[in-house]
């Protein structure tokens, strides 16, 4: 597949970890949060299936998939990690995501709730996903929409996820981050998916739980 990343080296990884966790520590500490409330999962899309390895070496844990298929082959051959799906959910994927993923971070369609009606378990856990910002075209739930949304579920919300409209400047994404929050606030929802390479510091700021990082950890 293009664009794969190959040759990861262990101790390049691992510097570069150390430095977003290093970020992440002086973020939470800012916002007057404990740095473990934070998850760094590793994004997981580019990096070839035989390199997955490396990437324990260097210290990582919990992983992140966007492809279905894909999902199935990395944590089919690495059990070891922790594995979250964080793409864009098709319905009919489902079933073949589920035995993988401790967590679906992309929820947003009535179609995905009723094939997690059909497959989802007690242990099943999934991020409703929320266009906060209102874009044309993307995926997400509008806030308007949410509480009904989340009664709809069949199976148990653990929190939310956004995606901000992208943006050399991590500033901006900030009121989407904090609508992010507020919504989960007015909810009871304690986790928080957001911010990614270009702007975890700021989601920690405005209380992200867990952040999606690629290539910071890969030097891509």
């Amino acid at each position: 597949m293009a664009g794969l990343i190959t040759g990861l080296e262990p101790g390049t990884v691992r510097a570069a970890t150390a430095r977003v966790r290093e970020e992440i520590a002086d973020a939470a500490r800012r916002a007057g949060r404990d740095p473990a409330e934070v998850e760094l999962l590793a994004a997981v899309k580019y990096i070839a299936l035989e390199e997955i390895g490396v990437l324990a070496e260097a210290g990582l844990t919990l992983l992140g998939e966007n492809r279905a298929q894909d999902l199935e082959a990395k944590a089919g051959a690495h059990p070891g990690f922790r594995w979250h799906f964080i793409g864009q959910l098709q319905s009919r994927k489902v079933r073949q995501i589920l035995p993988y993923a401790e967590l679906v971070h992309s929820v947003a369609s009535d179609s995905a709730l009723r094939q997690l009606e059909r497959h989802g378990t007690p242990d099943t856990e999934i991020l409703v996903e929320v266009n906060v910002a209102g874009e044309e075209g993307k995926a997400g739930i509008a806030p308007a929409e949410l509480a009904a949304f989340l009664e709809r579920a069949p199976v148990r919300v653990g929190g939310l996820m956004t995606m901000p409209p992208f943006s050399e400047d991590a500033e901006d994404s900030r009121r989407h981050f904090a609508a992010l929050r507020e919504l989960a606030e007015a909810h009871g929802l304690a986790r928080l998916s957001m911010g990614t390479s270009q702007d975890f510091a700021v989601a920690v700021e405005e209380g992200a739980t867990i952040v999606r990082v690629g290539s910071r950890l890969y030097g891509a």
